[in-house]
């Protein structure tokens, strides 16, 4: 295998955005609570709900003690509301198991709510500079490019890994580096659309570039579209309860066009435990 690591370490150094998470010092609850919000996200719409987040909630501790419905409200516009549950959830984790101190073994973090492999892996390295391979969607597409000479990468597989660490150096400090290099270049240059080879600092070793740039194909999933989905009945229900206490559940949404949607859009939330139903009312999770 070519030397990735060297050209994505220089390039990095010139290049990286100046992003909250990255500043010195930032601390492990920061990197935790924006890895929650990056997860379908982009970048421009998280930065002021993390800062936001972090000042009202500067700790573990602090949303631990903070009613569920609150973490809801303050979660606004994000999307994936569940991913507020799962936070508030971990923050009581961390306060109870961990005396509110983010752990830092990848098992540890695993066994928080709603934290997988990725965002595990993402929070030791980048919190507490340990040697991991981190894989996201920008990662796997340089590697496939990169690497194995493919348009796109395939579904997302355990093998990932296997491949983000061998190109990792030795040196903690320079992998997690060379973790956050290739997920930023998949950001903004090698892009799923339009890549822009004439700035990539791994052109001259691109098994890709050096096959043609061929169309191997794409089989990854497609996400249903927003408009007219359950997703954004959900959203509406969120929004109505955001600005209460409790409404009745026969004037949430009254002249929503589809009430049988609208009625699937409560029931999941209360699935969820993104809202409660009790006496005819409909609320936040107290």
């Amino acid at each position: 295998m070519p030397d990735l690591a060297r050209p994505l370490l220089d390039w990095y150094r010139v290049n990286a955005r100046d992003l909250p998470w990255r500043a010195p010092g930032f601390g492990a609850w920061g990197v935790l609570v924006s890895e929650f919000m990056l997860q379908q996200t982009p970048v421009t719409r998280v930065i002021p709900h993390l800062e936001a987040w972090l000042t009202r909630w500067p700790s573990p501790a602090d949303l631990a003690a903070a009613p569920p419905a609150e973490a809801v409200r303050q979660w606004a516009n994000l999307g994936y509301p569940r991913r507020a549950l799962w936070l508030h959830r971990a923050a009581v984790e961390i306060r109870d198991r961990h005396a509110g101190v983010v752990p830092r073994e990848v098992d540890a973090l695993l066994a928080l709510s709603g934290i997988g492999d990725y965002t595990a892996r993402a929070v030791a390295t980048f919190a507490y500079g340990d040697r991991h391979p981190v894989v996201d969607t920008n990662t796997r597409r340089v590697l496939a490019r990169a690497v194995d000479g493919r348009s796109q990468p395939g579904p997302p597989a355990r093998r990932d890994l296997a491949a983000m660490a061998a190109i990792l150096p030795d040196d903690d400090g320079e992998a997690a580096i060379v973790n956050a290099a290739t997920m930023e270049l998949g950001a903004v240059v090698c892009t799923a659309r339009s890549p822009r080879c004439e700035a990539c600092p791994l052109a001259e070793v691109c098994a890709w570039r050096a096959a043609g740039y061929p169309d191997t194909g794409d089989d990854r999933r497609r996400q249903a579209a927003y408009e007219g989905s359950d997703r954004q009945a959900r959203g509406a229900v969120l929004r109505a309860l955001r600005g209460t206490h409790a409404v009745p559940v026969a004037d949430v949404l009254p002249d929503w066009p589809d009430p049988l949607q609208r009625d699937r859009a409560i029931d999941s939330l209360i699935a969820d435990g993104l809202a409660e139903a009790a006496d005819g009312m409909l609320r936040l999770p107290a």
